[in-house]
């Protein structure tokens, strides 16, 4: 298992979001989380990817407990097994491509050769071969994308979260980053937690979970 969450609360005030989330997570799994706006679908994915802490509740990810790890230790589990895809693709204007997918393994301080070889290959992998060089303006809403779920995909992530990945993409871009998903989770065994909105994508998801009223259903 990935990742398990158990009991997971979360309130603003009196606002009330996450209401006892459990959810269990298999290697190799593409689950999307869908509903309605205002469900508390982004506030579970920020707490699963440890971006933002439940009020009560536990989660394990890659048999770590959330709970055990201070401010650094978090940050540098994050780093080693957590990647991150959202709508917009933050990817940094200054670097290329291939700079772009490189940063998280030079945060982990690996070998800058190493690194470089294996974001050269995952952006072969992903049809952009031609595009090491190009600095975000100078690529397509899709090739943005795509370059974003390299740099996710740079440090072998224990799972990949991402939240609307193709909201921001026309119908052939969305439909291409669908095949690309399905595809790396067939090649890699890489696992996928995502929330949408796109019917077709969570059609493809090996699970679709709906979020209502603070709670998995």
């Amino acid at each position: 298992m990935v990742l398990q969450a158990t009991n997971i609360h979360k309130s603003y005030g009196a606002l009330e979001i996450l209401r006892g989330v459990n959810v269990d997570i298999q290697r190799g799994e593409i689950v999307s989380i869908v509903g309605k706006s205002g469900a508390g679908k982004s506030t579970l994915l920020h707490i699963l990817g440890t971006l933002d802490s439940a009020d009560q509740g536990n989660l394990h990810i890659a048999d770590t407990s959330i709970k055990s790890l201070k401010a650094n230790g978090l940050a540098d589990f994050r780093n080693r097994n957590i990647g991150f895809v959202f709508q917009f693709h933050h990817l940094l204007p200054e670097f290329t491509a291939l700079e772009n997918v490189c940063i998280p393994g030079f945060i982990q301080n690996r070998s800058e050769a190493v690194v470089k070889k294996r974001a050269t290959e995952l952006l072969d992998y992903l049809g952009l071969s031609a595009r090491l060089t190009h600095k975000p303006t100078e690529l397509s809403g899709g090739e943005q994308q795509r370059v974003a779920i390299a740099r996710a995909l740079i440090n072998q992530p224990a799972v990949i979260f991402a939240d609307e990945p193709t909201g921001n993409l026309d119908s052939a871009a969305s439909q291409d980053m669908h095949r690309l998903i399905r595809q790396l989770s067939d090649d890699y065994q890489q696992t996928f937690v995502i929330v949408t909105h796109n019917k077709e994508l969570a059609d493809l998801s090996d699970r679709c979970l709906e979020m209502k009223d603070g709670l998995l259903v």
